[in-house]
């Protein structure tokens, strides 16, 4: 039966991602989720069942545009498939239970902001105002420690970014600040401390990475949500075990 499950958990992560990946181009830009239908945007041919299959559309066109040949961002495939993943790995973290539930919701912010924050170096704040209604409610119902445990997460979260933000003049923008400031509230106070240096980390190699190999420039601004995106989700899924191994190797 979990098998079962398990494929049904990844085709919804799929079929969300895809959609998550609309709303992340989409939003930022004051355009409809719905209208106009998707479509290449370089012929304008509407595109059909067959090009809208989550992944292996984007496979068996070879990444092209079946009508003009133009190619199609990777970014779609990418996503979908991420987000596929990840909702099948928070149903093998934790089962039917509630902290899957607001993982995969959790999941869905943090894939909708990291499309957008890529594409734009924006996160709208129409996501934010979505999901933070249904991630405070999610998480005050399947607490696992006492209300302000999860309170100084987000404060902690918001208030060292927009520390960041003031010192930096600009280093981060508010769309920072209140993304991690939910991800702190649902994370909690050391989990989120765990996430932030593990964006940095994260953000950190990468960013070396993409420099030594002029893919972008060494001035050149780069999103930082991603990284926190990424670190939550990792936090969320072990924060308690790495946690708990880091103390039990310096105790």
């Amino acid at each position: 039966m979990t098998i079962f499950i398990a494929i049904y958990v990844t085709v919804v992560g799929l079929l969300f991602g895809s959609f998550f990946n609309v709303v992340g181009l989409r939003v930022p830009v004051g355009e409809s989720v719905v209208h106009p239908p998707s479509r290449c945007g370089n012929c304008g041919t509407r595109l059909g069942a067959k090009d809208m299959v989550p992944v292996f559309s984007y496979m068996f066109s070879k990444g092209k545009c079946r009508h003009c040949g133009i190619k199609f961002s990777p970014i779609y495939p990418l996503f979908e498939a991420a987000t596929g993943i990840l909702f099948l790995w928070m149903f093998l973290r934790f089962g039917l239970t509630g902290a899957a539930g607001l993982g995969l919701v959790l999941v869905s912010l943090c894939v909708i902001v990291t499309v957008a924050d890529l594409k734009y170096m924006l996160i709208p704040n129409k996501v934010l105002l979505f999901f933070a209604p249904i991630l405070i409610v999610l998480r005050l119902a399947f607490m696992d420690a006492p209300w302000w445990h999860y309170g100084l997460g987000g404060l902690f979260g918001g208030g060292l970014i927009l520390l960041i933000v003031l010192l930096t003049q600009g280093g981060m923008g508010m769309g920072d600040v209140k993304l991690f400031a939910l991800c702190g509230f649902v994370l909690g106070i050391g989990p989120a401390v765990l996430a932030f240096m593990l964006a940095c980390a994260l953000g950190t190699i990468v960013g070396v990475l993409l420099i030594s190999f002029k893919i972008v420039q060494r001035r050149q601004p780069v999103p930082f949500g991603p990284w926190l995106a990424l670190g939550t989700l990792i936090a969320y899924l072990y924060g308690t075990q790495i946690i708990g191994g880091y103390f039990s190797l310096i105790g």
